[in-house]
């Protein structure tokens, strides 16, 4: 009896971190889609010997086209990877309401747009991964991502939401939170943030794509996974607040209120270099 190979989608892929999971989960082998607008993930997925569609992720047209036909092609999707282009930057007051509504269209329409799509798909199936690669600024708001951190943090609350629905139907959605990674050139007011003195490797993200779609990951939902070890001294020895929140939410996501009560607590004291147990015990 013939085995189905697993066929993973890749929307928003066409070079960077989307195009190297697409790379390695191929030669893992799993069926390849990418969609791009660039047409870069059409001839990408043609040299994997799979299927390429170019196209806009901001178009809901264009992705009902691409998974559709990747369905016809392959007769499955099992895993959806969402990844995303760059939206505006600048100061914060200084972005303009049309470029905020851009942001959140390129950080976070796109993956209801896709989900809308595809969760019909895996209730038929009774399976299916979506995995999104998000950033790191949803914890750590950075003035360099506002636009991203802010709509990135609403995917997060999005997935969890959407993972409460749908995964009685066997479908998953996690969060991949990349923070400086070797896809972009170093830039050294970044680099010197980063206590492991390096950028992260593409393949490093591809990595935990793979233990996102294969069936080892079938009991995870919902979980932002940060792949960037955050710096957390300031001034000398003082941790800074966002640290305790991410401990909190991280490892005790229901216990989130309690988490937050406790957070407000030990700053006000400035209390933040004791131990994560005595805030919670304040």
């Amino acid at each position: 009896m013939k085995v189905m190979k697993k066929v993973a989608a890749f929307i928003a892929s066409g070079t960077g971190m989307g195009a190297d999971a697409a790379k390695h989960l191929s030669s893992k082998g799993y069926s390849i889609a990418i969609m791009s607008s660039s047409g870069k993930g059409e001839s990408l997925a043609s040299n994997l010997g799979g299927f390429g569609f170019t196209g806009s992720n901001l178009i809901s047209d264009d992705m009902n086209k691409f998974l559709n036909e990747t369905l016809s092609k392959f007769g499955k999707i099992d895993v959806l990877v969402n990844s995303a282009g760059h939206g505006p930057k600048g100061d914060i007051l200084e972005i303009k309401d049309e470029d905020w509504i851009k942001g959140m269209e390129v950080y976070f329409l796109n993956v209801v747009r896709s989900s809308r799509i595809i969760t019909p798909i895996m209730q038929k199936q009774k399976n299916g991964s979506i995995i999104n690669i998000s950033t790191f600024a949803i914890f750590e708001p950075n003035a360099h991502f506002p636009t991203s951190g802010v709509f990135r943090s609403g995917l997060a609350a999005f997935t969890k939401i959407y993972s409460d629905k749908y995964a009685i139907d066997n479908i998953r959605m996690n969060n991949i939170l990349p923070g400086f990674i070797d896809s972009l050139p170093e830039k050294n007011e970044f680099l010197k943030r980063i206590p492991l003195g390096r950028y992260g490797k593409v393949s490093e993200i591809s990595a935990v794509v793979e233990m996102l779609a294969s069936d080892g990951g079938a009991y995870i939902i919902a979980e932002d996974y940060e792949m960037e070890v955050r710096t957390v001294v300031q001034n000398n020895n003082t941790v800074t607040n966002y640290y305790y929140y991410y401990l909190l939410v991280y490892y005790h996501p229901y216990l989130m209120t309690f988490g937050i009560f406790s957070i407000e607590v030990c700053s006000s004291r400035h209390d933040v270099t004791s131990s994560l147990w005595n805030c919670w015990l304040i």
